[in-house]
């Protein structure tokens, strides 16, 4: 074999010559994602292993991740034996997403570093953070009227409780074609909420509104803070038993905390647990982001229909945030209701900026916590619901 057939053979062998332009776009867009997360600080520690995973799973020749064997795994055609004998590295990684072992292990996480105590000292904060899911609905019926399947449509709502894990905890079940597209429309609008709330914030609350210092919450007892993540894992779990493995990471992570007893325990899951997990599941997210799948209309639409899910659940939390205002006779900034989306705690330092904006001695932080809180534990009731309408 002379040099030209060697070279000719490494070229027919290599990613090079099997390039389409699916890939090179997705190529791009992995790139454009890690510039976001790089550059512009967009949610870096999730969209940096969601672009490089987009990145991977695009690369021809590769063989790291098979759409068509988990296709034929959603038509139960195969188990995961077959998929552990010939996927390749990423499809074992998304072996965790699609049994939501990931997205559970984050959210024990959160609970670990959550503090209830301001929902438990305000429990109106529940009604806000209740409030701040009209969105998902909202969204729903949307894609409804767009042409999606239920279930499809209910993991698209999801998007609007801007809670990451849910989103991928509900789609990897209901649609697992989505997840890419979804996940980094979740993500995206998270890491935007200081440029989408605030214009909504101002159009729905007046000045005077905004300026209303808010009193200091009573204290919370060191046994209010154990009772609670047991009463309402039982509570939830026995109410919508879809939601268990979503709301029991959550308390368990949470009871780690505040029992005092268990500090090492809490700390591995805040810091050591936390970081190994966010690493497989935003690679493994950004692996389903396969061109074929990505590169369609549906995925312009969900873009759209998640932005729409995201402000309309902002606005629900502050509608009703200014109803509570004029029902205690001003005691309640309204602007806190917009923390009743679950992006924790970034919603809640959102309304405390915007809040001091219109009153500089105002400190809405902590009433802010209180909702945002409550959002994340909506945002897991409403998956737990839609799951167990549109479930298998």
């Amino acid at each position: 074999m002379n040099i030209g057939e060697i070279l000719l053979n490494l070229w027919e062998k290599s990613g090079f010559a099997a390039m389409t332009w699916q890939n090179g776009v997705m190529l791009l867009i992995g790139c454009v994602l890690l510039y976001l997360a790089i550059v512009k600080k967009f949610e870096p520690l999730l969209l940096c292993g969601i672009a490089f995973g987009c990145i991977l799973t695009n690369l021809p020749m590769a063989n790291m991740y098979h759409q068509e064997l988990w296709t034929a795994f959603m038509n139960k055609e195969i188990g995961y034996g077959e998929i552990m004998k010939s996927g390749g590295l990423l499809d074992f990684f998304y072996i965790g997403v699609k049994t939501s072992i990931y997205p559970c292990l984050i959210f024990m996480g959160v609970g670990a570093m959550t503090d209830f105590g301001p929902l438990l000292s305000n429990p109106k904060s529940l009604l806000l953070g209740a409030a701040a899911q009209m969105g998902v609905f909202a969204a729903f019926v949307g894609a409804i009227a767009l042409g999606f399947t239920g279930a499809q449509a209910a993991s698209i709502g999801i998007i609007g409780g801007a809670d990451g894990p849910t989103a991928i905890f509900l789609t990897s079940k209901l649609a697992p074609e989505l997840l890419g597209a979804i996940a980094v429309a979740a993500y995206s609008y998270m890491a935007l909420i200081p440029l989408i709330q605030p214009p909504f914030m101002k159009l729905l609350t007046t000045k005077e509104q905004r300026k209303i210092k808010m009193e200091q919450t009573r204290k919370v007892s060191k046994a209010e803070k154990i009772v609670f993540p047991v009463a309402v894992t039982l509570f939830v779990a026995l109410l919508l038993p879809d939601t268990a493995p979503l709301i029991g990471c959550l308390m368990l992570g949470n009871l780690a905390k505040e029992t005092g007893v268990t500090d090492r325990l809490s700390d591995t899951m805040q810091n050591a647990l936390m970081n190994i997990v966010t690493i497989l599941l935003s690679v493994s997210v950004g692996a389903t982001m396969v061109g074929s799948n990505f590169l369609t209309p549906e995925t312009l639409k969900i873009v759209v229909l998640g932005v729409v899910a995201f402000i309309l659940s902002t606005c629900g939390g502050l509608l009703v945030g200014v109803l509570m205002c004029k029902l205690t006779k001003g005691k309640i900034n309204p602007l806190i209701g917009s923390a009743g989306v679950s992006a924790v705690p970034m919603a809640a330092r959102v309304a405390n900026k915007e809040g001091q904006k219109a009153n500089p001695s105002n400190f809405l932080l902590m009433h802010a916590m209180g909702p945002n809180v409550a959002g994340v534990i909506g945002s897991a009731i409403a998956a737990g619901f839609l799951l167990s309408i549109f479930g298998a």
